[in-house]
């Protein structure tokens, strides 16, 4: 059943998805199976998205700073990230979600580079919502090789010459809307050096919901709230 929003609905939504480990300390689990339930819940809140219009929808997965967690724990989030992306390319083609993987993939191991581009390029056409999932990333980090491949393609120009506008589309969301609706689960209120260009103007929503609690109807509740703020963007009151 789709979304009943009143007012506007975001085109974009970043989610940071804080609270797995947490999830399964207050049930004397295994950090592990925590990590699972919140790979199981981002289906339900990608469909809930695509239902809603929502045209964008980015997850925070593995922060360039989580590579000093316990080398145990790293390695079996690699082996999830793998396991999502060979379980979860039939239901994206289904619900018509493309599929884009944002951070420094160098750092990832062979298969599961193979695995992502594979992932891609088998949906790549489809346009019901695109799910971009950020793993390996940082915002700094997507700053720094923005500018580098604008350096790239612009070889003979000075950075002087480097606008906001220009370098926008290097960003590695460059084909995408800014956010407009950032949420974090888990009780935080800090962003973690998760797209810190794209969420210059987002309007920002906490709850203290562990991630795999984190509802529908949270979601709900989130954009609910979304459409009811008076977005000026720095400018006086719209006329």
């Amino acid at each position: 059943m789709p979304l009943q929003i009143k007012g506007a609905t975001p085109k974009h939504i970043g989610i940071i998805m804080d609270g797995n480990r947490r999830w399964a300390k207050k049930r004397m689990l295994p950090s592990a199976l925590g990590h699972a339930a919140g790979a199981k819940k981002v289906r339900a809140i990608v469909e809930a998205c695509a239902k809603a219009g929502v045209e964008h929808l980015s997850i925070f997965a593995f922060s360039t700073e989580n590579w000093r967690r316990p080398e145990e724990e790293v390695s079996y989030l690699m082996g999830l990230f793998e396991t999502y992306l060979q379980k979860e390319v039939d239901s994206m083609n289904t619900n018509g979600v493309r599929l884009k993987v944002l951070g420094n993939k160098d750092g990832f191991g062979e298969c599961l580079q193979k695995l992502i581009a594979d992932a891609q390029a088998q949906t790549e056409k489809n346009t019901k919502i695109t799910l971009h999932v950020a793993a390996n990333y940082g915002g700094r980090w997507d700053m720094v090789q923005a500018v580098q491949a604008w350096h790239a393609a612009h070889p003979d120009q000075s950075l002087a010459e480097l606008s906001e506008a220009r370098l926008s589309p290097y960003l590695s969301t460059g084909d995408a809307p800014e956010v407009d609706l950032l949420i974090r689960t888990g009780g935080e209120r800090r962003i973690s050096n998760f797209m810190l260009w794209q969420a210059a103007y987002a309007e920002m929503f906490f709850t203290d919901d562990l991630w795999p609690d984190f509802s529908v109807q949270r979601l709900r509740e989130a954009m609910t709230w979304f459409a009811t703020r008076d977005r000026r963007f720095g400018s006086s009151a719209l006329i």
